[in-house]
């Protein structure tokens, strides 16, 4: 636990950006969404906020399928946003496990250890 909390202090002004990204990001697929689906599905994504559900859910790779495109487009969108998400989920695990190889490296070091 230690080394993780060392991990995440060292990721820590990265993991900022990558907030504001991933938020800037999230906001732009609910306009997405809402844009290609509220004209067919009113009830679903009746505003942009409504969208933000769709979105986070699709984002974040859970998928309830309570709130799914029904449009061509929609669908495409929904395609390259499941895209995006595998990175954004990925950008954080690896900068996470390299402040921890680090941090490991730095551990050995201060022990007198030697790689090989």
């Amino acid at each position: 636990l230690n080394r993780l909390g060392r991990a995440w202090v060292s990721v820590a002004p990265e993991m900022m950006v990558f907030l504001i990204i991933a938020s800037i990001i999230l906001y732009l697929t609910a306009c997405g969404i809402y844009f290609f689906e509220n004209p067919v599905q009113p009830e679903a994504f009746a505003s942009i906020f409504h969208s933000l559900w769709w979105a986070v859910v699709t984002l974040t790779t859970v998928g309830y399928g309570d709130v799914y495109p029904v449009t061509a487009a929609g669908r495409a969108f929904t395609g390259v946003v499941v895209l995006l998400a595998l990175g954004i989920i990925a950008f954080p695990t690896g900068l996470i496990a390299a402040a921890l190889a680090e941090d490991r490296k730095e551990a050995r070091t201060a022990a007198g250890e030697t790689e090989e």
